[in-house]
């Protein structure tokens, strides 16, 4: 079977463009205001692919939105047009389960039209549970066994450096991910290689499949773990888009960064936040509406 591969949608990333513009040029409060939209926006979106598909993990699409659109809108050095361009940025998904949102997203963006993401999780779309690399544009390796972004996030890095090209890496951790043992190799390597061009966020959101992290296998003091691995550390507010563009600034110390991203699961709809059976339940057709409610006020 031939594989699909989706196509830059101009237009959109045209509006892409100007957004980042935008948000540059503007003061701080209208910067967040605009990223704030961008979110809103992304949300409604996963929430309608959700319920299309009947199936997702909501939970974490919602605590990681904000990350992903202070990335995407205020961070990274990509062009949609041309997204495998040598010396682009790269943003790896490690929680790859949480494809819906990173979808959403590149689709705002322009990397492929908004309308494929009716497609998602249909038999046979590209736009599958996990993201593929060979298959949609701004994805830069396949995510979903948990444990295995982190580690090609440091082969990038190492990369850019034998390049010389400048180019920025940015991981995407789920905190319950890093029980997985190669999350550690990787985060000694990269403090011993002192790979001031990478980043790690962790969205922080305190629950995994079934129950909450400290309950399954305890991360804290995490910030402290990062530090003595030779990371760069800062914690913030996982939801503050004007906290989260600060965090995600260049290296300080010639360390690799880690941004401890303090988030809510299930984010901006009442019922789902902080809720362990919402990792990748599915909502009624009523409660859609009722979210949909609650995230457009």
């Amino acid at each position: 079977m031939d594989i699909q591969v989706l196509a830059v949608d101009h237009s959109a990333a045209a509006d892409y463009r100007a957004l980042r513009q935008a948000v540059r040029a503007a003061d701080p409060p209208d910067a967040v205001r605009l990223l704030r939209s961008l979110a809103t926006d992304v949300r409604l979106t996963v929430l309608d692919m959700i319920d299309r598909a009947r199936m997702g993990h909501i939970g974490g699409d919602l605590s990681v939105t904000d990350i992903l659109v202070t990335l995407f809108g205020a961070v990274l050095d990509v062009d949609p047009e041309r997204p495998q361009a040598l010396g682009r940025d790269r943003l790896i998904l490690s929680k790859g389960h949480c494809a819906a949102a990173l979808y959403a997203t590149l689709a705002r963006c322009g990397y492929f039209p908004k309308s494929e993401l009716t497609g998602y999780m249909a038999p046979y779309s590209p736009l599958n549970g996990h993201p593929n690399r060979r298959k949609v544009p701004g994805v830069e390796t396949n995510t979903g066994p948990l444990g295995h972004g982190f580690p090609v996030a440091v082969g990038c890095a190492l990369g850019a450096r034998l390049r010389g090209d400048g180019a920025r890496t940015v991981v995407v951790l789920g905190d319950g991910e890093l029980q997985e043992g190669s999350n550690w190799e990787a985060a000694m390597t990269a403090g011993h290689q002192r790979l001031a061009a990478l980043c790690a966020v962790v969205d922080r959101n305190r629950l995994q499949q079934g129950a909450r992290t400290e309950d399954t296998v305890a991360l804290d003091p995490l910030a402290e773990k990062f530090a003595a691995f030779g990371w760069e550390v800062r914690e913030t507010d996982g939801h503050d888009h004007g906290a989260l563009r600060a965090a995600f600034a260049p290296s300080s110390t010639g360390r690799p960064v880690a941004v401890v991203a303090h988030t809510v699961k299930g984010k901006g709809v009442s019922f789902i936040e902080d809720r362990a059976e919402w990792h990748h339940k599915v909502p009624t057709k009523e409660q859609v509406h009722a979210a949909v409610e609650e995230l457009t006020r």
